[in-house]
Formats: C-alpha cells, structure tokens, sequence
C-alpha cells in the first residue's frame, strides 16, 4: 500500500514509519529540511517537504496515496505545560491540519484516514473500564476541545463514504521519547511528584507497540479504537513502577490542590481515572501489546537507558 505519513519524524511517526517499511508499504513522510529529510530516509521512507497547513502543499503531498496518516503532535514538556501558549501549536495541527489534511484526501479520493488522538477526552470513570462508547468531555480545557474536534474531521471523512479511523492512544512511553526521558530525570531528583492520593487509573502504551497498532488499523472499519496496554494502574503505582526500575527514591507526597499549579488546565484530565479497555481495537485488527503494562514497560526503558560513564565519560 502508498501510504502518506503527516509527522514522519515524531516519536510516533519515526516508530509507525519503520513499522510500515518493514511491513512492506510504499511510505513518504513529512521532513522538512535537511535534517529531517536525512530521518525519514533512514527509515526506508520518502520525504516530502509539505507545509501541512497549506491545501495546495498537502494535495501534492498525498497524490497518489492509498491512505493518509496524521500523526502530527508538538506536546510541550511536563514541567511547561503550564505555561500560556504551550499547547497553541499541538492545538493547531490537530484542527486545522487535520481539516486540511481531510479536505485533500477526500479532494484526491483517498479511501483510508487514520487519525491520532488521546484517551484522556473521556470523563472520570472511577473504577469502570472505559469502551469507546463511554462519555467524552473536554473538561472546558482548549487542549482537548481541540483533540475533540480533530476527531470530528476524521468523522466526516467517513461521512463522504471513505474509511476514517480515529485511534485514542493511551500516555505514550519509551526510550526515544523525550518525555521520558524527562520523566526518569525528574523522578531521580523528586520533581515528579504524586499529586493527591494517586487512586486515579492511568492508561499507557509503549511507542513501539502505537506503531505496530498504527499499521494494523489501515484494514478496520471506519470508527473510533482504544489503543493502550493490557493493565491499566493507578497513578501511585505508575509513579513507583517508573522510579523502581530507574533507581530512584519514592516520589514526593503533594496535597491534590497544586496539581493546577504544577500542570495548570492539563491537571483537570491527568488527575480523571481512565481504566481504558483496548478489547475492541484487539478483536478487530489482531493487534496486541507485546508491552502488557508499565510494570514491564518502565523497566525496558531503564534498561535502554545509557548507562552512567557509558562511552569513557
């Protein structure tokens, strides 16, 4: 299959590229510049410098594609999500680069979208496991408004009789996303505390594993799909589980009412319990985690971690 790949060289994107060659498709992706250009080539792909909010751009971009991917995130790091503008851009490539991309795909007639997006758009469920008919809720935060109406672009892909999937990705981890990396060097130092109780459920899935589930959705009906590990835990146990396997000291106790001070509007969806199901997704593509759940998860990443004088430092 020509497959059109918008966010190449994401952490996503770089993983779901390589998924796609070694799977044996015909992929181009997004590299602009020089520097990018040379990733999406390491990967078996073709770069195309496309400016993804540019209609004319896009529609040469994808001509002759069997199905376009939008994988296009920029998310800001833990310790600045606060700050004013920080998601301004994520919140752009996922509404009007979506509208873009979907207004060309159905101007080229291109019968397959698939489009990322995030569970946290779902309402605290406590301790109920969450299907993709549960109830969604932007929280009155702009972030997830913004991933909301992404996901009704890919809607009306399928509305114009074509095939548009929207797959809702638990936390992202691994060893090339830098916000892992972040996160193990803020648990070593106690800068990643736990916020309240942390009774709340936390759904993850490993990058590797989004890739591999990327790939497998391009053959499902048109809908909406869970994509997430196999064990989702509480926030407590997530924090442990990450600083267990990188050696660090329990994470710092903090009352609940500073979590807006610390995340600011990212703090109302981080703080829902989500106990996400990815039974439909599973059933339907054949798709599961080789990463059953952060308890195994943390610990490869620490393993893959470089080690301390690694390299005569």
């Amino acid at each position: 299959m020509k497959i059109f790949v918008a966010g190449g060289t994401g952490v996503l994107g770089r993983s779901t590229v390589r998924s796609l060659v070694e799977a044996g498709h015909t992929v181009r992706a997004t590299g602009r510049g020089e520097a990018k250009a040379a990733v999406v080539r390491a990967l078996g792909a073709e770069p195309v410098d496309a400016d993804l909010y540019d209609p004319r751009s896009v529609r040469r971009a994808i001509t002759g594609s069997e199905a376009v991917l939008r994988l296009t995130t920029k998310i800001p790091p833990l310790m600045k999500m606060a700050r004013r503008g920080a998601w301004t851009e994520t919140n752009k490539l996922r509404t009007v680069g979506a509208r873009v991309l979907v207004d060309a795909a159905i101007f080229e007639q291109i019968p397959i979208y698939v489009h990322e997006s995030v569970t946290f758009v779902y309402a605290d469920a406590g301790d109920l496991l969450i299907g993709e008919d549960a109830q969604v809720d932007d929280g009155g935060t702009a972030v997830l408004r913004a991933a909301l109406d992404g996901e009704r672009e890919a809607a009306r892909f399928s509305q114009s009789g074509r095939q548009g999937i929207v797959l809702r990705f638990g936390a992202f981890y691994g060893p090339d996303a830098p916000s892992t990396l972040e996160s193990v060097q803020l648990v070593k130092r106690r800068m990643l505390p736990l916020i309240g109780p942390g009774a709340h459920y936390v759904s993850s899935i490993y990058v590797s594993d989004a890739a591999r589930a990327v790939a497998a959705a391009l053959g499902l009906p048109a809908g909406v799909y869970n994509v997430c590990d196999d064990r989702p835990v509480l926030f407590a146990e997530y924090l442990d589980a990450l600083a267990g396997a990188v050696g660090a000291p329990p994470p710092l106790r903090l009352p609940g009412m500073l979590g807006g001070s610390l995340f600011g509007d990212v703090w109302k969806y981080f703080s829902r319990s989500q106990r996400v199901s990815n039974a439909r997704f599973k059933e339907e593509s054949g798709w599961s985690p080789a990463v059953k759940s952060v308890f195994e998860g943390w610990r490869l990443v620490a393993a893959a971690l470089p080690r301390p004088g690694a390299g005569g430092q």
